[in-house]
């Protein structure tokens, strides 16, 4: 049953990570438009996106932390 969480909680997360990328071009590579997005706020499905990261980054960090060390 753990395995069914993590695995599913680690798709979960790559997708939302995936996406959120913004200026997917080239020149984001290589550091264009840098610094743009500091001065915007989050809003709609973008602050969603967001907080879905953060909670499910924790989830990550918790399973794992479970399975190593067995809490």
């Amino acid at each position: 049953m753990f395995k069914i969480f993590f695995i599913v909680v680690s798709v979960l997360l790559i997708a939302v990570i995936l996406l959120q990328q913004k200026n997917s071009g080239l020149g984001a590579l290589m550091g264009g438009g840098a610094g743009d997005e500091i001065a915007q706020a989050r809003r709609g499905s973008d602050k969603f996106l967001h907080q879905t990261t953060i909670v499910l980054s924790i989830l990550f960090l918790g399973g794992a932390m479970w399975a190593m060390f067995g809490f």
